[in-house]
């Protein structure tokens, strides 16, 4: 069985915090920003293409995805 590392929007918005920390650890990504708002977060992943503010979820799926595909 797998061990989840989140469990609601607040220890899901840390994990993706932690994944971004690790893939700027990595070299993958330059550099992320996280707002803080009294009821969530917005993510901002430095992208030519994008510019949009990410969910925690968003920020989630994309940062995990890749730090899995660095190999790392």
């Amino acid at each position: 069985m797998s061990n989840y590392q989140f469990h609601d929007e607040y220890s899901l918005s840390e994990t993706a915090e932690k994944l971004g920390k690790q893939a700027i650890g990595l070299g993958l990504i330059p550099s992320f920003v996280v707002r803080f708002f009294p009821d969530n977060r917005q993510f901002y992943i430095p992208n030519e293409n994008e510019s949009e503010p990410l969910t925690p979820e968003e920020a989630y799926m994309r940062l995990k995805k890749l730090v899995e595909e660095s190999g790392k």
